[in-house]
């Protein structure tokens, strides 16, 4: 199976490329980045060739495409894709508009092709166990849940709302909010949300807090903030704890580390030791283009949760709560 990478400007691209050159049967076949100093590096790290054009690339015989791009030319790259028949796995978010992201499942739907979106955190072992224990009952009725996705501030295009579509809430509402529906089978009914930059000087938000009640009546607060500092030793973490009618369930998503103090190069650093979420998301990409199944994470998925961070920015900018209207 052939992929090729649309843009390395993301940095979950090396974690991809890395994943997808270790596969018994996937091949690293092309890269086009619209920085060709970072595309022709990219080609020389991992033996693929690099094309000029995007068009001249998807051109060839690939399979399909891993896009790694800005958020804002998510659209242009997947629409691209698809009318080359090419499978596409997306970063998130899907898009920085709704109607970005509904065309993008539109055009996909119409060739005929795959479009998931990244989300690997569905495959970290400890969020999948707490999804087991609740639909088993073990905590009882969920009525509630708090839960965090703190970062390190990235940087770059990153804090370029442009480019980005806004700052740590676009980055990390969308990867709580899949979860807690893939969980629960539930959608996000009304949203009150308040952002701020308070970490540094920057031009979009890097903390904030958001209230959500879903359909169920299940109220959920998030934390989404690049608020870790440099030296943290990895960066970021996701946390969740589910109160329940008979019992409550906290998820530490990647406790399962060891601590390495590294004299030599100065810093701490966790090293994981439980399945890699990464590689399982990209298995599963190529699982699903090989068997031709539904994507796991479709482009829907992708746009539920992009319509939940809409409704906080509106909430943000009138100090309401604002309905979530899905399309």
């Amino acid at each position: 199976m052939k992929i090729g990478f649309i843009s390395f400007a993301h940095m979950h691209a090396y974690a991809y490329a890395d994943i997808v050159t270790r596969h018994s049967e996937a091949e690293l076949a092309a890269v086009w980045d619209a920085d060709s100093e970072r595309g022709r590096a990219v080609s020389e790290q991992y033996g693929a060739p690099y094309f000029e054009e995007l068009s001249d690339m998807l051109k060839t015989d690939l399979d399909a495409v891993i896009v790694c791009s800005e958020n804002a030319n998510h659209k242009e790259h997947v629409l691209q894709a698809a009318a080359h028949k090419k499978h596409i796995l997306c970063e998130k978010p899907i898009a920085t508009e709704i109607a970005d992201a509904k065309e993008m499942i539109q055009v996909c739907d119409d060739h005929g092709v795959s479009l998931q979106i990244a989300y690997p955190v569905r495959f970290i072992p400890a969020i999948r166990e707490a999804k087991n224990l609740i639909q088993a009952g073990k905590v009882g009725d969920v009525i509630a849940v708090n839960a965090t996705n703190h970062g390190q501030m990235p940087g770059g295009w990153f804090v370029e709302k442009d480019l980005s579509g806004g700052g740590s809430a676009t980055d990390h509402i969308v990867h709580l909010m899949d979860v807690l529906r893939w969980m629960f089978n539930d959608e996000a009914k009304r949203v009150h949300a308040e952002f701020d930059t308070r970490f540094y000087n920057i031009d979009v938000e890097d903390c904030g807090s958001v209230m959500l009640e879903m359909d169920s009546g299940m109220i959920v607060s998030i934390d989404p903030s690049w608020s870790r500092p440099k030296t943290y030793p990895t960066w970021g973490n996701v946390t969740m704890k589910f109160i329940g009618t008979e019992g409550t369930l906290y998820v530490d998503a990647f406790k399962q580390h060891s601590l390495y103090y590294n004299d030599k190069d100065s810093n701490i650093a966790e090293q994981p030791w439980a399945d890699d979420m990464n590689e399982q998301l990209v298995n599963d990409f190529i699982n699903c283009v090989q068997t031709g199944r539904k994507p796991f994470i479709t482009g829907e998925d992708g746009l539920r949760t992009l319509e939940v961070v809409k409704g906080a920015y509106a909430s943000d900018r009138t100090k309401q709560s604002v309905e979530i209207h899905r399309s």
